[in-house]
C-alpha cells in the first residue's frame, strides 16, 4: 500500500536506469514513478534552479516506469531500476550542534576523547552544570554570552558549545558531489569506529540563489569515537564511502508544503538489528536552536556561492545513550542494522548498516554523469 505521505504534494527523485547505464529524474504520480528527464531538466540541479520547480514538474508528461511500492521495496542493484539519492550536482553540507540535547552529547564525546565507557560519568557532571539552561536559548544573544561566561567559570566550556550558542553555526561538508546513497542502499561505517549512531535529519534542497525549493530526509552517519578524539577528525568521522544517505524523494515546495511544515516536522527513527535488538527514537524541528532559513543564510550568500545549489542537513535532536550490550558502553551500531527514518510528510528512508569497505565503491562521478547524459542526447 502506497505510503500516505506520497498521496499529495510534488515529489521528485532519481532512479538508476540499467538500460541507459545512468540516472533519470522521476516524479511520483498516482502511485507510480514517471521519468521526467528532458533537455530542460537533465539533472536535479537543473530542475531546482527553475523559478517554480513544482509547476515545471506538473507540466512534464513523462514516461511511466514502475509502481512506486515496487521500487521502494527494492535494494540498490545496478542491474535493476532502483532509487538513487534524489540530489546530483549539489554540494552536500551539514549543520552540527543545532539542538541543545545533541550539543551536550558532543561535549561529552569531546571530554570522553572517544571512549564510550567514560561517557555516562561525564554526562552526569555536564548535565548538572548545564541543566536545561540551553533549551530555549537563542544563539548569539547577550543571554547566550552570559551562559558562555558561566560555563567557562565552571570549567566545562567546549568548542561545541561555541557553535551551539555562539553567533556562528557549524557548517561542514558531509559528502562529495554524487557520493550520497539513496533509499534501499547500504550505509557505511568507517572500519576504525567502535562507537557510532544514526542521525535522523531533515535535509533542505537549496538553489544557487539560496532559495529553499523543498526538503527530504537524511542519515548523517555519526562516528562518535572518531570525532570525540579530535574535532579536527570531523572529515574522517563524516565523509566516508556510503556514509551519507538522502531520500527517498525531495518534496518540492508548493501549495501543500512549505518552510513552516519543515519547522514543525517530527521525525521517527527505528534501528532493527539482526539479533532482534530494536531502538526507537525521535527528533523534532520545533526544538531546533537556529531557524532553518538562518542556517541557509549562514551557508550560502555573498560570502560563499554554490553554483549548482546544495543539500543542507540541519542537525538532529536524537542522541542515543542507553546501553546496547555492556553496561556503560551506550549505543553503537552492529553490522546488519536496518535504519528507518520517517516523517509523515516526506515518507521513509531505509538503509542497512555495513562497513564502508563492504559497501559498493563510489565510482560514478560528475564526469561519468556528463558523458552519460551527452550520450543520451540530453546535453
Amino acid at each position: 500500500m502506497t505510503d500516505p505521505a506520497f498521496r499529495t504534494g510534488t515529489f521528485v527523485g532519481r532512479v538508476w536506469r540499467p538500460e541507459f547505464g545512468g540516472p533519470s529524474l522521476v516524479a511520483v504520480r498516482d502511485g507510480a514513478l514517471f521519468d521526467i528527464t528532458s533537455k530542460e531538466t537533465p539533472t536535479m540541479r537543473d530542475l531546482l534552479e527553475h523559478p517554480d520547480p513544482a509547476a515545471l514538474v506538473g507540466s512534464l508528461r513523462g514516461e511511466r516506469l514502475a509502481a512506486l511500492d515496487d521500487v521502494l521495496a527494492r535494494k540498490a542493484d545496478p542491474l535493476t531500476l532502483h532509487l538513487l539519492a534524489p540530489n546530483d550536482l549539489q554540494a552536500v553540507k551539514a549543520c552540527g550542534v543545532t539542538f541543545a540535547r545533541s550539543m551536550i552529547e558532543r561535549v561529552i564525546e569531546e571530554r570522553a576523547a572517544g571512549d564510550a565507557s567514560r561517557a555516562e560519568a561525564i554526562r552526569v557532571r555536564v548535565t548538572a552544570v548545564i541543566g536545561d539552561s540551553l533549551r530555549n536559548l537563542k544563539p548569539g544573544t547577550p543571554e547566550a554570552a552570559r551562559i558562555k561566561a558561566a560555563l567557562i567559570e565552571e570549567g566545562v566550556w567546549s568548542q561545541y558549545l561555541e557553535v551551539g550558542i555562539g553567533p556562528d553555526a557549524e557548517v561542514f561538508t558531509k559528502a562529495q558531489v554524487l557520493s550520497a546513497v539513496g533509499h534501499g542502499a547500504d550505509v557505511g561505517l568507517h572500519p576504525v569506529s567502535r562507537w557510532n549512531n544514526p542521525e535522523p535529519e531533515i535535509v533542505l534542497a537549496v538553489s544557487s540563489s539560496g532559495t529553499v525549493q523543498g526538503a527530504t530526509l537524511g542519515n548523517d552517519v555519526n562516528l562518535r569515537d572518531v570525532e570525540g578524539r579530535s574535532a579536527l577528525l570531523l572529515g574522517k568521522a563524516k565523509d566516508n564511502n556510503a556514509s551519507c544517505a538522502i531520500g527517498p524523494f525531495i518534496r518540492l515546495f508548493d501549495e501543500t508544503y512549505a518552510i513552516d511544515d519543515v519547522r514543525r516536522a517530527e521525525l521517527t527513527l527505528t534501528v532493527a538489528g539482526e539479533d532482534g535488538y530494536r531502538l526507537t527514537g525521535r527528533s523534532t524541528m520545533t526544538e531546533i536552536s537556529r531557524d532553518p532559513l538562518d542556517l541557509v543564510s549562514q551557508t550560502v550568500g555573498p560570502h560563499h556561492q554554490y553554483p549548482d545549489g546544495l543539500m543542507l542537513f540541519m542537525g538532529t535532536l536524537f542522541a542515543p545513550v542507553e546501553d546496547r550490550d555492556e553496561p556503560g558502553q551506550g549505543f553503537t551500531h552492529k553490522l546488519g542494522d536496518v535504519v528507518t527514518i520517517a516523517n509523515a510528510e516526506l515518507g521513509a528512508l531505509r538503509n542497512t548498516v555495513r562497513l564502508s569497505t563492504q559497501c559498493p565503491p563510489w565510482t560514478y562521478g560528475a564526469a561519468a554523469l556528463m558523458r552519460n547524459l551527452a550520450g543520451r542526447g540530453l546535453l
